[in-house]
């Protein structure tokens, strides 16, 4: 393994001052996606603290559905360094999925998982296992009277609205004792998580059933009411993904202490370079922060350096965590466009010569906008692609240079070959220091390994002892032999000799004494882990509205009889069972296109927040503005009402 980079810290960016909120954990969480059980395995070894995977169904991502087996063998590896594993069963339920759903929580459970992420309240009217349950984003998670409620009918960790700003979690984390946590890197949905319906009134493919058609990624045409074209064939609510590298200690100070990457339809090389990127940004401040830990064990050595610009993003935003900005959007595509490498600066039949300052390599892709892309009437004529077949220097070769492509074209690598490379292979391992210490016993002697966070294992070794004849170089080969852990998990952070004198002891009886305490201890932290508490549901809480509309998303009788016990006392059928009236919003988002276009009332006197019109294809979308809440509302005016069907 090559040695890694040394780190130093680097002062962060922090828009609030730093006195963190006095109740909270001083325990930091870095979640990370799994795919798979390979993908949350890769996941801890590049430093996750906790994983989040979906089971066989009723996860938020359809395709991303995973075996019990595969959890359970999940859960073993995490267990290893105290890191957890939370399953997702965060969709909605119809009436006759509860019985399914309440046999595949006990199989979670017993495979292991630490945590259920959850949507549908109905769930906590099941019979279910002494697990501890996550409110899931789906929630719409945004205020303090909600998030305490949630506290107060068990759950034990809330997933904030992606949408607020430091001064807002600060708030919620002013009315709770639950963990918070927040997304700080991925994909960024455009509404509300839990408030879109747009995906099922067009496509009949439910978001809050785990299979969203991204209909918000298309291009489409804004209008005024009056039919003035604002914008053509952009991608208007494509939003950037989310970055909040420059905002961790911000955000812990605010309360956040889960720190959650989008990704569970990723590929590995992002899950390894981003949890690696976060891990090393966390540990930076844990470094200079000592009131802080991380929730799990180990650190992390890295074979590469992460940048996160090298592997799938739409570019970087922070959202709306310090304020609103223009740049949260990018019109131009959805797609991933890579990094800024150069211009064109001449062009052959089968090469391009790039002006940069970068290093290219055979098998780089490449992307560039063509000439009046603005004007293509399909969204797969804007964003152009090449290979590179062979790099010499600045002089890339591919098989043929497109006839759209000109000098002084901007070019942007979307994938880096040799970063990828690096990825490929074994690039993480995580290492728990131990301190070692051989003693003489009656018969012989015993081995004790005790690790940095105090579990401890010992193995006797029944010996006829005999004086090495060199005393020196004896205890010069009883620390060598007793400090070969490198295939393990564990690495000497002292090896004390506390025997009478040193020992002759054959290097192979030395060596499998060394690999049977490894062993013990290994079982030692295995069952000296502890899952987090589980739920303890309290039936006398009071939810803070007595009104559910259809976006409550209550689709089964367990989840009305759970909210009419809490104090609701009119429930509307979610969306996906009865369809909604013709002006109702299918979406409501914080991302504005007022406010993008510079048509705020608020930034400019005078103005009304007039609709206007989006058209996407064929379909036609009223934009409503709710200016005091500065939140915008996709109505379907065309739309067809389609009813739920089954994941």
């Amino acid at each position: 393994m090559d040695k890694p980079e040394i780190f130093r810290p680097a002062s962060l960016k922090a828009s609030e001052p730093a006195q963190p909120i006095a109740h909270v954990s001083n325990r930091l969480e870095l979640l990370a996606p799994a795919k798979n059980a390979d993908f949350g395995i890769e996941a801890i070894r590049h430093g996750a603290d906790a994983v989040y995977i979906g089971g066989p169904a009723f996860g938020a991502r359809a395709t991303a559905g995973n075996s019990v087996e595969d959890i359970a063998r999940l859960c073993e590896f995490a267990h290893r360094y105290h890191a957890q594993v939370f399953v997702a069963i965060n969709t909605i339920l119809m009436d006759d999925e509860l019985e399914a759903a309440q046999q595949l929580i006990w199989d979670v459970y017993e495979a292991g998982a630490d945590a259920l992420i959850v949507q549908d309240m109905g769930i906590l009217q099941l019979d279910i296992p002494p697990i501890a349950l996550h409110a899931s984003t789906q929630m719409d998670n945004r205020n303090p009277e909600k998030v305490a409620f949630l506290e107060q009918v068990g759950f034990s960790q809330v997933v904030l609205a992606r949408e607020l700003g430091l001064s807002q979690i600060r708030e919620v984390a002013k009315h709770t004792n639950m963990q918070i946590e927040f997304f700080i890197h991925g994909a960024l949905c455009v509404a509300y998580s839990g408030l879109c319906n747009l995906s099922h009134a067009f496509s009949n493919r439910s978001a809050n059933r785990g299979e969203c058609s991204q209909m918000c990624r298309l291009p489409g045409d804004l209008k005024t009411r009056q039919g003035e074209v604002l914008a053509q064939n952009e991608h208007l609510l494509s939003l950037k993904d989310n970055n909040q590298t420059d905002n961790l200690e911000a955000l812990i100070d605010a309360g956040v202490r889960s720190f959650k990457i989008e990704g569970r339809l990723k590929d590995l090389s992002y899950v390894k370079n981003v949890t690696a990127h976060y891990r090393q940004e966390l540990d930076k401040i844990l470094a200079r922060r000592p009131e802080l830990v991380a929730s799990s064990h180990g650190r992390c050595e890295h074979t590469f350096t992460p940048n996160t610009e090298k592997t799938f993003n739409r570019g970087r935003t922070d959202y709306f965590v310090n304020d609103r900005n223009q740049g949260v959007s990018d019109f131009r595509s959805p797609k991933y466009i890579g990094e800024e490498v150069g211009k064109v600066a001449a062009l052959g039949k089968d090469f391009i010569q790039v002006e940069s300052t970068e290093q290219f390599n055979n098998g780089d892709g490449l992307c560039y906008f063509p000439p009046n892309y603005e004007k293509a009437k399909q969204s797969d004529d804007k964003l152009q692609g090449l290979r590179v077949n062979r790099a010499e220097g600045n002089k890339l070769y591919v098989i043929a240079v497109p006839g759209d492509l000109k000098v002084g074209a901007t070019l942007y690598r979307n994938h880096d070959q040799a970063f990828e490379a690096l990825l490929a292979k074994e690039s993480a391992k995580r290492i728990i220091q131990v301190d070692m210490s051989l003693r003489d016993t009656d018969s012989g002697m015993a081995l004790t390994m005790t690790d940095q966070y105090g579990l401890s294992a010992t193995t006797e070794l029944p010996l006829e002892k005999t004086a090495a004849s060199d005393s020196e170089k004896g205890l010069q080969n009883l620390r060598k032999q007793l400090g070969k852990l490198g295939s393990t998990d564990f690495s000497a952070r002292s090896i004390s000799i506390e025997t009478a004198q040193p020992w002759f002891v054959p290097a192979s009886v030395l060596n499998g004494l060394r690999r049977d305490t490894v062993a013990a201890l290994e079982q030692a932290r295995v069952a000296g882990y502890e899952r987090p508490k589980a739920w303890q549901y309290n039936q006398e809480a009071v939810y803070p509205v007595k009104h559910l509309s259809f976006m409550g998303n209550v689709a089964n009788e367990q989840a009305k009889e759970f909210y009419t016990r809490h104090g609701v006392i009119e429930i509307e059928d979610t969306y996906e069972k009865n369809g909604i009236a013709e002006d109702a919003p299918l979406m409501v988002t914080k991302h504005c296109l007022r406010f993008n276009f510079n048509l705020c009332p608020k930034e400019v006197p005078g103005l009304k927040a007039e609709p206007m019109v989006l058209e996407i294809g064929k379909d036609v979308l009223k934009l409503v503005f709710d200016c005091p809440k500065c939140e915008m509302l996709v109505v379907g005016a065309n739309r067809q009402v389609h009813k739920s069907k089954k994941p």
